[in-house]
């Protein structure tokens, strides 16, 4: 029996683990694959996760409550920099540190930075190589001694998030570095992130997937309405009203599309994963709005809650 919330077991271990790395890295796949259910939104697209998501996986031994960073990189706008800060403030207050890289990332200067960074930290850091299914095995093996040459303070593991191969192994040895301690959330949470932000991620992530690379990292999602309703004939529905954010009136043209049928593609796939997440009926409405250089304006960034 795992320890539910203000439970004391000798035995049982509970604490923070952050994921960090530049961007691409697969740090929300291997979230999402660890804690057994997709809650953080992944795509091919390079900085997706913009914000600390937290999430809890709790078995008979241990409660791990991972931080997803966004990723690492040289920021160019003010959105940047404060995706930077989140990932770097997710440094504090915590039990172990993965790192996440590929077999093409060990050399990038920003992960340079950041084996510098974690260096200096006194807990235990676990050095991640992702996607090794899709690289030789000698050249995994190569890169795997780099890793422990260049991070001869930490531990390194090989995995593929997509498939889960390796995974089983790291969760078992994150598991092992926490500390003692009795749970701090429910056995059945899984996330402590609002339902309105994960909608707003999850309309986000199929606007990322079905967009062209032009638009993408200039939009924004904001949820204005949820509200539940019993129809005549007494079935429960949730109404959500959500707004797609872009920069420029050219990418408003292209979220909506030619007769709309973009923005109903992104409505329609968006509002199966809603009504999955919800166990129930949704009726998702989507509007497209322009705000100029919102990435870049302090005002519009906390308005969309990318403040702190």
């Amino acid at each position: 029996m795992s320890a539910s919330l203000g439970e004391k077991r000798a035995d049982f271990r509970c604490g923070f683990v952050t994921l960090i790395g530049r961007p691409n890295t697969g740090k929300s796949t291997l979230m999402n694959r660890l804690i057994g259910q997709k809650i953080a939104i992944t795509s091919h697209k390079p900085q997706t996760t913009r914000t600390q998501i937290r999430t809890i996986c709790t078995d008979d031994e241990a409660q791990v409550i991972f931080i997803d960073t966004p990723g690492v990189h040289i920021a160019k706008n003010k959105l940047g920099k404060y995706m930077v800060s989140v990932a770097r403030g997710a440094l504090k207050d915590i039990d172990v540190c993965l790192l996440m890289t590929d077999p093409d990332g060990i050399g990038d200067e920003v992960e340079q930075d950041l084996l510098r960074r974690l260096a200096g930290l006194s807990i235990p850091v676990l050095v991640i190589v992702n996607k090794a299914d899709l690289y030789p095995v000698q050249k995994i093996a190569d890169i795997v001694t780099r890793c422990r040459e260049e991070a001869p303070f930490a531990e390194v593991f090989t995995v593929s998030a997509l498939k889960g191969e390796g995974t089983d192994a790291l969760f078992s040895r994150i598991k092992h570095l926490l500390p003692y301690g009795e749970a701090l959330y429910e056995e059945d949470d899984v996330t402590d992130q609002p339902l309105r932000d994960i909608v707003a991620e999850i309309v986000r992530e199929k606007a990322l997937r079905l967009l062209t690379d032009e638009v993408p990292h200039g939009i924004a999602v904001q949820v204005e309405k949820m509200r539940e309703r019993r129809t005549g004939a007494g079935e429960e529905i949730t109404d959500i009203d959500a707004s797609i954010i872009c920069e420029k009136e050219t990418h408003k043209g292209i979220v909506i599309g030619k007769g709309a049928r973009m923005l109903k593609k992104i409505g329609q796939t968006a509002r199966e994963d809603i009504e999955k997440l919800m166990q129930g009926r949704v009726n998702l409405q989507l509007f497209v709005k322009v705000r100029r250089d919102w990435r870049d304006d302090d005002r519009k960034l906390k308005e969309l809650g990318y403040k702190k």
